[in-house]
Formats: structure tokens, sequence, C-alpha cells
């Protein structure tokens, strides 16, 4: 007797009862591994295969052989002559399940609904009482998979309506004998990796596959009693990418003559337009029948169109509801939205009236950028810049036309930051999110004067604010809804093309004062699915194709919610796309990938390739010069390049993409951001000034803090895996020679901009917030802000890109708000005058932050924890004294993994090193003399001594004696008195550093 494995198995219902669900008492099967359903779907180009997967809900039988039998769309499918009595039939390509042992397979259309059912356990007479399966709950209402099948031609089953009765499926109509592969081919193993082991059939040529892709799919499964115990839908993406991958125009597109729409919805049953003259009112001009040619479905109107809004009805099958739904979407390729959000602005992007005066000539305009090692980011929301910036026009603020003010306080501090270096500005979303009403008459707000009386740890704050967060205007706009359309509430009008206008005019505002613009971007999942939900687009189109979805059938949610599947070939050809048109349309400078590991690094490559493709004469963008970097966190289904090789942070190695460092961020700070809060770091207290919490022993704190300075180190040369330093323990290795707590290399890049290094981000709790959190409570207010300005300049110091959170510069603080994504203006104030860093502002909301409150509480209770203006203006002053040494040389900015190896050292190295102090030397060479190249013709060799200790340290090495160093003259002509007790003297190459300070030494080569 062999063993089976079948899938889960969601019941059709009896045509008696439709919604009732299936049980069998009588029956009984099991198996110790979780149900499981259909996954993904192939069929090559003539002749169609279909590959079946493995599915652990199990009983065990005997085969009977040839003759028993599928069913499908009106058809019957004979297991083919070769089946061997002991193999596993397991057909997924037009759905999921096994033949084996005495099974007859069954997938038909018919009239009834298909829910899903609760766990049936039953037993059989039929000699299977030593084996079980238990026919696990799906969920169909709420997710999509398909089941069953409908012809296109006119007939009752085209209503996506299966019925089951006793004697199986009504409604099938012809039958189809399978023929067996003797695998999977190599291209579908390589996309679709997580089926490498499942079993191909295939389907004779005159199937007619396309048509029975827009009908309801299911397969059932019957015991060799005749009796169907089980039926399951299918997954079809694969089968969807071998017959409709389409290169072609998507979206509206302008000719001379007029204007066609174009929308890939191969499944689709029908497709209509609805042109609208306005964007809110019932004033329908036109509906327009779309016609069809191989899964793109188009027409063609006149040019006074343009300015008009229409949206799609998509006559779909929609798995979520088993229903076939008249779904009302927008276009996936919409460049402009009604204010509601419901219906798509026909708009040609490239008119004349849309551009600002000089737009066309932006790219000669553009800040000079020579590589991309000299990029430095500061992360900025773009309603965070300017909400409470009173020197902006009330109508402006929160909004686009806020970065056009060049006298406000916001404008100023970023001409400060562009005059002291800082290249980039990173913007968090600025796509149509969900969370947000673009009409901002629909909005609610506190009354924050009465807000400001409460005390400093006060839960009333939050009791307000969030009172009204899903209706007011903020939310940091990681909740995708359509890609390629500038968010509506950051526009001074949502209707119309203002929002195209006036994003323009913001980057053409950032550039102009020397800041190039990087964009957020958030293609690893959607806020909406299924046919009903108003931000749903992608899924009511071409449902169960843009999301990725489990064996069960389930979407994948390992993201937040809804997560997308770029190893589809038309998400992948969206993303790209999207890509471009925010490249050329709106000549943006770089890309920031929210969740990057959840893409496929094929994906990435390609995007990288289209946008360096660019050029100035061709595209008025300069390709070359557009850097792109991401989250390459590897989690979820796609952890191990589950779902293929995903960008992540050890596969993205050469690519030239860059990836957040976290292990500089943890090994500065302590923990995580998903440990203790008071775990103390190298910056914080480790081992020289605990805070109370339990670090172990004292052997276990130095242990701690050695290795933590090995991880700084590591990350400060570019976080390269085959950078060879000595280590804590005095010996040489590589950086990937060392390990994390987890047990995973500190390195992994082959470039120093692969890595970007940060201690602070919009996650998380602030900078500031996070020292005042870790450090002990009795040391003084200076002392954080110290702490504060150090943890910075060893992430602008180092060999990689540094990016900063916007405000860390001002002591920013939330409140000790740990997540502020939804906390309102007021937990995410930013104060451009200098008066205050938002500190106390009463307890952060309770959803994130509660089981923290009683360590909150008494520091924000505690006036001595709030900086004074001049101390924020001193974390400014020594912000921008920072920049301007990391631009003052090249030596700070090297571009190559060779050229760090032979210049950097770490000098306090070895058991025997000083705890809490990192010495960094670099070294340049001499025209026409052997050796290194001369990079710097101002400063031939520099040394950088961080004293994170609470003490003033003295430090000695051979390799800095007889030198003519002295005090970088930034740090000389400093407005910080305690820097300039920094001390360097020669005969002993000793070096005497305050506490708390980075100090940057200099030899000058006419000295």
């Amino acid at each position: 007797m062999n063993s089976v494995l079948l899938p889960v198995l969601p019941s059709l219902s009896r045509p008696q009862a439709i919604s009732s669900q299936l049980h069998h008492p009588a029956r009984r099967y099991s198996h110790p591994r979780s149900p499981r359903c259909c996954c993904c779907s192939t069929l090559t180009a003539r002749r169609p295969f279909l590959s079946l997967p493995l599915l652990p809900t199990a009983t065990a039988a005997t085969l009977d052989g040839p003759g028993d039998t599928f069913r499908c769309h009106a058809m019957s499918i004979e297991a083919p002559e070769s089946t061997p009595q002991s193999a596993s039939v397991i057909w997924e390509s037009l759905g999921v399940l096994v033949l084996l042992g005495r099974l007859r397979v069954t997938a038909c259309g018919g009239r009834g609904p298909l829910p899903s059912f609760s766990p049936a356990a039953f037993s059989s007479s039929e000699g299977y009482m030593n084996s079980e399966v238990y026919l696990g709950v799906l969920e169909l209402m709420d997710f999509g998979t398909f089941y069953g099948v409908t012809p296109v031609d006119p007939s009752p089953s085209r209503t996506a309506a299966l019925a089951l009765t006793d004697d199986g499926i009504q409604g099938y109509e012809e039958k189809i004998k399978l023929e067996r592969l003797s695998g999977l081919p190599v291209k579908v193993t390589e996309k679709f990796p997580h089926i490498r082991d499942y079993i191909a059939y295939q389907l004779p040529a005159d199937v007619d596959v396309k048509s029975l892709l827009k009908c309801q799919l299911a397969i059932a499964t019957y015991g060799f009693d005749g009796r169907c115990f089980g039926a399951t839908g299918l997954q079809l993406p694969g089968v969807l990418d071998e017959l409709f991958s389409y290169t072609g125009p998507l979206g509206a597109v302008f000719s001379e003559e007029g204007i066609s729409l174009y929308l890939w919805a191969p499944t689709a049953q029908n497709v209509k337009a609805h042109i609208y003259s306005d964007p809110l009112g019932s004033d329908l001009l036109e509906s327009l029948q779309l016609e069809e040619i191989d899964g793109v479905w188009s027409i063609s109107g006149p040019r006074h169109w343009e300015g008009c809004y229409y949206e799609y009805e998509v006559c779909i099958y929609h798995p979520s509801t088993l229903q076939v739904e008249n779904c009302s979407a927008n276009d996936p390729y919409a460049r402009g939205l009604s204010s509601d959000g419901r219906r798509t602005l026909i708009v040609n992007a490239c008119s004349d009236t849309l551009k600002p005066e000089l737009w066309d000539n932006l790219v000669n305009e553009k800040p000079q950028l020579s590589s991309f090692s000299d990029i430095s980011i500061y992360e900025m929301h773009i309603r965070d810049f300017s909400a409470n910036d009173h020197t902006v026009k009330p109508e402006l603020r929160g909004g686009y036309l806020a970065f056009t003010m060049e006298d406000s306080a916001g404008m100023l501090h970023l001409q400060k930051l562009s005059g002291a270096g800082l290249t980039h500005v990173h913007l968090l979303p600025s796509f149509q999110f969900a969370g947000v009403e673009d009409e901002k008459n629909k909005w609610k707000c506190v009354d924050t004067k009465k807000l400001e009386q409460l005390p400093s740890d006060s839960e009333e704050q939050q009791a307000q604010i969030t009172a009204i967060q899903e209706e007011d205007g903020y939310n940091w706009g990681y909740n995708p809804v359509l890609w390629g359309v500038p968010k509506g509430s950051y526009a001074s009008n949502a209707n119309g093309p203002c929002r195209i206008i006036e994003f323009r005019k913001m980057v053409q505002a950032l550039n102009r004062v020397g800041l190039r613009v990087v964009l957020d971007v958030v293609y690893n999942h959607l806020h909406g699915s299924g046919p009903f939900d108003v931000n749903s687009v992608l899924d009511k189109i071409v449902p169960g194709y843009y999301l990725r979805r489990n064996k069960n059938g389930l979407i994948e949610n390992s993201t937040c919610i809804n997560n997308t599947a770029s190893e589809h070939f038309m998400v992948e050809r969206l993303i790209i796309d999207d890509l471009l048109h925010w490249a050329v349309n709106y000549k943006v400078d770089g890309f920031r990938f929210d969740l990057m590991g959840h893409i496929m690094k094929r994906t990435m490559l390609k995007a990288k390739s289209a946008l360096q493709a660019l050029s100035k004469e061709r595209d008025a963008v300069d390709g070359s010069s557009i850097y792109i970097y991401g989250e390459g966190w590897d989690f979820g289904e796609v952890a191990n390049n589950g779902r293929g090789i995903n960008a992540s942070q050890f596969n993205l190695p050469g690519t030239g993409i860059g990836s957040f460092n976290d292990r500089i961020r943890d090994a500065v700070l302590g923990g995580s951001p998903f440990g203790h809060p008071l775990q103390q770091g190298f910056v914080t207290g480790l081992l020289l000034q605990p805070n109370g919490h339990d670090h172990g022993t004292e052997a276990d704190m130095k242990l701690m803090l050695a290795s933590s300075k090995d991880h700084i180190q590591i990350g400060m040369a570019g976080n390269l895996r085959d950078f060879i330093f000595t280590n804590s323990d005095g010996k040489e290795v590589k950086g990937s020679d060392v390990l994390t707590y987890g047990g995973t290399p500190v390195a992994y890049t082959l470039s120093p901009t692969e890595t970007v290094n940060y201690v602070s981000a919009h996650d998380n709790e602030t900078l500031f917030d996070v020292v005042s959190m870790k450090t002990p409570m009795d040391i003084s207010v200076s002392d954080r802000c110290r702490i504060n300005h150090l943890a910075t300049s060893i992430i602008a110091l180092s060999q990689a890109i540094p990016f900063f959170h916007c405000g860390d510069e001002m002591l920013r603080s939330k409140s000790l708000d740990r997540d502020s994504y939804n906390s309102g203006d007021w937990f995410n104030r930013l104060d451009f005058t200098y008066n205050s860093n938002n500190w106390g502002v009463g307890l952060p909301p309770k959803e994130k932050n509660e089981k923290n409150w009683p360590l909150i509480k008494p520091r924000l209770a505690d006036p001595s924890f709030k900086p004074s203006r001049s101390h924020i203006l001193a974390a400014v002053d020594n912000f921008l004294d920072v920049l301007r040494i990391r631009y003052s040389s090249p030596l700070f900015r090297l571009r190559t993994a060779n050229a760090i190896q032979q210049r950097v050292r770490f000098l306090n190295t070895g058991p025997s090193s000083i705890p809490a102090v990192i010495v960094m030397s670099i070294e340049d060479g001499y025209e026409g003399v052997p050796g290194l190249t001369q990079l710097d013709p101002i400063y031939s060799y520099t040394v950088v001594v961080f004293n994170a200790s609470p003490v003033e340290i003295s430090f000695a090495s051979p390799e800095t004696r007889a030198r003519a160093l002295q005090l970088h003259p930034v740090q000389a002509m400093s407005g910080d008195d305690v820097v300039k007790n920094s001390v360097y003297e020669a005969s002993s190459g000793s070096f005497t550093i305050p506490a708390r300070t980075t100090s940057v030494f200099i030899e000058p080569r006419d000295s």
C-alpha cells in the first residue's frame, strides 16, 4: 500500500444546500503534516504541461492504475497509461491534487458556489483504516484561490457556480487524457523553486487553455467508491506568465490622433471603461466596451478625453467571493486621480502645461555627483517637514509647495545641510497611499493648545491623538494603493494635475538648494485586495496574480499585508515601468526600496539596468547618477531564497545596490529594536556606565563591548566581507569571519556603496530617544547630547553611504514613541527654529508603547531630560561640522574595496585595547612616489578617534609617531569647546581625547 498526499480540500456544496459544509463522519484519514494547497502554475508555449505539488494532507491507498480519471472544465482527465503503480500523480498547473491508489480526481464546471468548510475527519471501509486525512479550512471567502471551470462560451456555468452531489461535481463536459513528463523544466524550478520536487503532466495541444483561464476552476478528489471527498482551487500566475507576458503599451497612451487605453487583464471576461467629465460627479460621458487581443484590453478615443476621468468595470471571476464580479477599478498605470481616489485622470505627463518653468533643463541644474561614494542621505517625511513650520504659509504647510518657500525655517535648515556637504533628501512614501484622505476638509484635528498644557508624562495626549488617528492628515504612507501617482493630500488640490505640477516644483526646489531627491518606494505589498475594497486595484483586475500566495492558496502577509510577487513577469514589469516613470517624469535621483528582500534580485538588477540606461540626450535624465538601496532583510516566505533568489543582504554583493547595515546600528546603540529597550551598546554606556539592566557578568559585558567595537569597525570599513583587520582577540580576520549574535557574518559587501550605515531612521525611536532610554538616568542632558553627536559622527565618518534620520542633528524626540507611523503631527513634530526638540509631549501611543510605559514615564516626567535651545543649536553646529569634515577630504569617501583595504587601519585593537575607543587612520600617497596614489591634494594622513567612554582617555601607537598631525581646522574653529581640548603629541604618537568625543586629526601636505 502506497502513501498519497492530498491537498487542503474545501468542499463543493450540494445543490440542495449551496452553502452547507461537507462532512463525511464515516470516513477518517490522517497525516501528521499540516495541510497545504496549490501554489503556482506553468504552461509551455506550444504544448501546455501541468505541474503538481506534493501536498502534505495525506491518506494511504493503492493505485488502481490506468483508467482512474481526472475531470476538469467540462472535461474528465484520465490517468495516463504510463502511470506507475507507485507514483504520486500531482496536478498543479491548472489545479492541485494527487492521484494515487484507487482515486478518481475531478475538476468540473458547474452551477453552485464553492464555500470553505470546517475540518472534516472521516474513515473508510475500503481498507484505509490505518491512515487518516484531515480536510483543512481554506477560508475561501477571504482569500483568493480559483475554483471550478466556467466555459468562455455562453453557458449557465459562466456564473462561476459549482455544485457537488454524491455522484460528484455537476457540469463537466469532456475528457482529457494527461501525459506524464519526466520532470519540471529548469526555467520553471528556477522561477518557482518551492515546487521543484513536483511531478509534471502535459495537456494535449488542442486544449483551449486561454479560454479556460477566464473561468472558475476547481479540482476534486474521489475515492474509488465514486464518492467525492474534497475539492480545491488553482493558482495560475505561472500559466499567465507563459501565455500572456506582454511588453506593449499600458495605461493611457497619447498620440496626435487621439488617446488609447490599454489594460492587461487576461482572466477578465469583459472590460468596460466609463468616462467622466469631472472627478466626483455623476456626469458620465461614455461607457465603452474594450476589445481584447491576447489578454490586453484596449480602446481608442478622441484627444478631448484629456482632462477627463475614467474607471474600469472588469467582469471577472474572483476567488475571494467565488463569484463572477463586476469590479470598479482604477488603471494600474494611472498617472493622476480624483480626490476621492475612485477615478483615474487622463493626463499626459509630457504636456508642457504641467511643467514648471525650466523643468526640461533640470537635468543640467542637478547638484554635482562624481561618485556614489560621495552620497549622504537625509530621511524626511513630507508632512513632518512643514506641518509645524509657522514660517510657511498656512495653506502650504505639510505639502509639496512648502519646499518652494526658500526663506522658510525648514528650507534654510536644508540649505545649511547642503552647504556642509549633504547630497540627498530621502522622502518617505509620496505615491498614492491609504490612511489619509486627499480631501482635507474631511480631516479631524486636536486642540494643540490644550495638549500643551498637559503634564509631560500624561496619557491624555496620546488618547486624543489616537482617537482621531484614522481621520487626521497623518500617516507615514506605507499603505500603497497606486504606485505611479503622487499623493493627493500633499497637493493644494487633489483633483486635476496639481499634484503632478507641485511634486515637480518640490523636486526642482530641492535640487536648486543642492539636494538630490530619493523616493521611498513600497513595491513589496499593497494595502487593498479583493473585489470590493476601495483601495484594491491590481487584485480586481487580475485576481490571484499580483499577490504572492502560500501553498494553502492564502495571500502571504509577512511584509504586513498583501505581499506582491515580483517573480511574476507583469509584477516585475509594473515595478520597473513605475521606476522609469518617476525617474523620467519627475526627475528623481534615487530610490529606497522598502523591504527590498521581498523583491527578487533579478527584478532589482533589471531595475538598476533600466534606470542606468537613461540618458541626458534621450530622456533628459542622467541614469548613471541614480542610486538605489533598500532594506535587505531576509524573512517570511522569501527567506533563504524560498521563492527565488531575493534581494537580501547576502545576495547583493557585487550588484552595486545598497542595503541598510543593521549591524553597525545595533553595535553603536546596543541590543536591537526588538530587544530590551535598556540593552546598552558602544556609545550608551555598556560596561563603563551601567544603567541597572542585567547585562550579565562583567566578563560578559567586556565581551559584548569588544564585539560591538569589532562590528562597528567592520561597518566603518564599508562592511566589506574581505576587509582584513585585527579583531578584539588580536587575530587577523576578514569581516565575514566575524559573526553576529545570531551566527551570521557581520560583513557581506564587495563595495562601500553597497552599505548604507545608520543608527536611526523613521522606524523605531529617534536617536535622542534611544540614547535617553539606554543611558543611566542620572547623567546630564549635556552628556546625552554628546552621545547623540558621537553616534552620528561614527556614521558620518564611515567608508559607506551615511544615512541620517531627519532631526537627529536637532536632538529630535517623539516622546519615546517607538512607531510613530500613525501618531499624528503631535508626536512627529519638527521645529526648525530650534526652540524645542519635542521631548516630553506625553506618553507615546498605547498600542505600540504601553509595555514600556513604566520605563518611559519617569524619564518624561524628569525635567532634566529635556534639552534647551542652546543644546539644540550646539547639536546642529556639531552635525554641520562632521559633514564638513567628511567632505573636506576624499579619504573619507574611498570608492573601492581595494582602496579601503590599502588605506584604512584600526589601531586600538586586540585584547589589551582601551575599551569603548576606536582609532581609525586613513593614509594617502604622494605624487610621483611609488605605492599609494595620491587622492587628496591637501591632507596626506588622517586619524579619527572615537572616545565613547565617560572619561578622558590617552592612546599611543607607533604608527602615529613623528607625524605632523593637528586637529582638523573645522574642529579647531568649532563652537564645541570640549573637542578643542583634543591633543596629539608627536614624539610618543599619543592622543588625549575628552570624554564622549570624536576628534579628527589631519596631516597637511604643506606641514
